[in-house]
């Protein structure tokens, strides 16, 4: 009767003991596609003002990071095609600010919105905005926010809502990743490159006239001492 006790209390131990993997995380839908490949098309031509041409690249890691498993929290394993077709699957877009434009909440950075037919997904629309307000200024995403960005909406096209995980991709916030405005650094670059071409230069030019003046230097105490 006690061995029966025992055994009872280890099975709720163990029970109550064992790590949460689905449950720390909502399900839109478990099986939202109901074929494969999941199309996508990327409106790299309506994008606003301040839209960074290396944004469509963080959108292609974040498809390939969901492709490798993403979170380890979905049931299947979306297989994606990008196409030129605005009736895509999933249509990825971007403007300024989705507080000035669309009225969002703030830190709202973008969502995903998909279109129902029973319990699987017809099309997401998925909209990422491309800076923000700190305070009263305006600030560019980088790239890496970007990719951050984009990994979370694309998990709700999957079939994902939010985590309680602060760690997980699909948690509701998520830190600044990084302060590099890439249009600013792409209008700056050439001439960062050309100055790092000019202070290169002037340290191999000093290194090889010491390297001269040293020779010659040797040559002429030789010469010397010889005497």
């Amino acid at each position: 009767m006690r061995i029966s006790k025992y055994v009872i209390l280890i099975a709720v131990l163990i029970l109550f003991l064992q790590p949460a993997t689905a449950q720390d995380i909502e399900y839109i839908s478990t099986q939202p596609w109901d074929h494969s490949p999941i199309t996508v098309f990327i409106d790299e031509v309506n994008v606003p003002e301040r839209y960074s041409p290396t944004y469509k690249e963080q959108v292609d890691i974040a498809l390939e990071y969901w492709e490798r498993g993403g979170n380890g929290k979905l049931f299947y394993t979306p297989v994606f095609e990008v196409v030129d077709d605005p009736d895509a699957d999933i249509y990825i877009r971007w403007i300024e600010n989705l507080e000035e434009v669309e009225g969002a909440d703030e830190g709202v950075a973008g969502y995903a919105a998909p279109t129902f037919v029973g319990d699987k997904f017809l099309h997401v629309d998925i909209v990422l905005e491309v800076g923000n307000y700190q305070g009263f200024s305006w600030v560019q995403y980088g790239d890496a926010n970007m990719q951050e960005l984009a990994k979370h909406e694309l998990g709700h096209a999957l079939g994902l809502g939010h985590s309680s995980d602060q760690s997980d991709i699909m948690f509701p916030t998520y830190e600044q990743r990084d302060n590099l405005n890439p249009i600013l650094l792409s209008r700056t670059l050439p001439y960062i490159a050309a100055i790092s071409v000019v202070i290169i230069s002037i340290i191999v030019y000093h290194t090889i006239s010491w390297r001269v003046m040293k020779k010659r230097r040797e040559e002429i105490e030789e010469e010397v001492f010889k005497r």
